[in-house]
């Protein structure tokens, strides 16, 4: 599927400010079920732009506006073609458990195993998987579990923007029963994790439809969950809509928790209250963006062409004539 994403935040300061420095993670990642074709940043006040890889493979982009302001714009535009996620089996076997407890995978997915920032085991959480008797899918093999944690979460929780912010415990949407994206990811990435399965942080965008039950917000930012499963790696679960992640998903930046992969974070230079404002679409792309129709056209055979090949075949067939 080929996907066009405009993502556009601003920053309203009351007074002038003196600097503003910024730090984005906006650009989609690279992987085998997701090509990036393009993508282009813009900043407004022009400020040069930087850039690093992060610790978890996420391009982070980096700039800083040294002179008086009141408005800060950053528009990214993304042109990404996603792939069908492979049909993973129904079941597996209970010795996913024992795998799951291994040296190795304990090694390579050390940072995604422990309680970190947002997700933490709480005493509302605990009481969370009681009432819910999440404790009992432990019985089933690792893949049916998550599944059936994937669906509690999307029918414990009704999703409902405002209740919570980016700076909100899961607590919050654990006693309202209300939340968006970031807390019912945060929530079952603290279940996964107390369960001793590897699993992180994703954010990113979300092509959404409604005909398919998706409750997320068509003009905002998306989050889910990744799980690591040693027989089939990184699968991505949806609990907000319920859905394994698809072509549909756009996967941005991954980490442990949301702190590791906001989308912008910065700090300025005044006393002036600041407004933030952030507009995101995500829709169908042009076929041309991957595949330019004038690279497809026939070149043009020109007369002068044809009679010049015509001449070197006629002297051709003289030398080999006299040979």
């Amino acid at each position: 599927m080929l996907l066009e994403i405009r993502h556009l935040t601003q920053y309203r300061y009351e007074q002038l400010v003196r600097e503003s420095l910024m730090e984005l993670r906006m650009q989609p990642r690279k992987s085998a079920g997701q090509r990036l074709i393009s993508f282009d940043l813009a900043v407004d006040p022009r400020a040069p732009l930087f850039s690093y890889v992060d610790d978890f493979g996420n391009a982070v982009h980096h700039f800083d506006v040294p002179q008086p302001h009141d408005t800060l714009t950053i528009e990214t535009r993304a042109a990404v073609e996603t792939q069908p996620a492979q049909p993973l089996p129904e079941t597996l076997d209970m010795g996913e458990w024992d795998r799951l407890r291994g040296d190795f995978v304990r090694g390579e997915c050390f940072d995604f195993l422990r309680p970190h920032g947002f997700v933490q085991v709480t005493e509302a959480l605990t009481r969370f998987m009681a009432e819910r008797d999440l404790e009992d899918l432990r019985r089933r093999d690792p893949l049916t579990a998550i599944r059936a944690l994937n669906t509690a979460i999307y029918q414990a929780f009704d999703y409902t923007p405002g209740i919570t912010d980016a700076d909100s415990p899961i607590d919050l949407a654990l006693t309202e029963g209300r939340g968006v994206c970031q807390d019912f990811a945060h929530v079952m990435l603290a279940v996964c994790r107390a369960w001793g399965v590897p699993a992180r942080y994703v954010s990113g965008y979300l092509f959404t439809d409604r005909r398919q039950g998706d409750r997320s917000d068509p003009d905002a930012t998306h989050a889910w969950v990744e799980v690591f499963l040693p027989t089939l790696r990184w699968i991505g679960f949806d609990p907000t809509n319920n859905v394994l992640a698809g072509e549909r998903h756009v996967a941005v930046a991954v980490g442990r928790d949301y702190g590791d992969a906001p989308p912008t974070r910065g700090v300025y230079k005044g006393e002036a209250e600041s407004q933030l404002a952030v507009a995101v679409s995500v829709g169908r792309a042009r076929a041309a963006v991957a595949d330019p129709e004038f690279l497809r056209l026939p070149r043009p055979v020109f007369a002068g062409g044809r009679r010049a090949r015509a001449a070197d075949d006629r002297r051709r067939q003289e030398q080999q004539q006299q040979q």
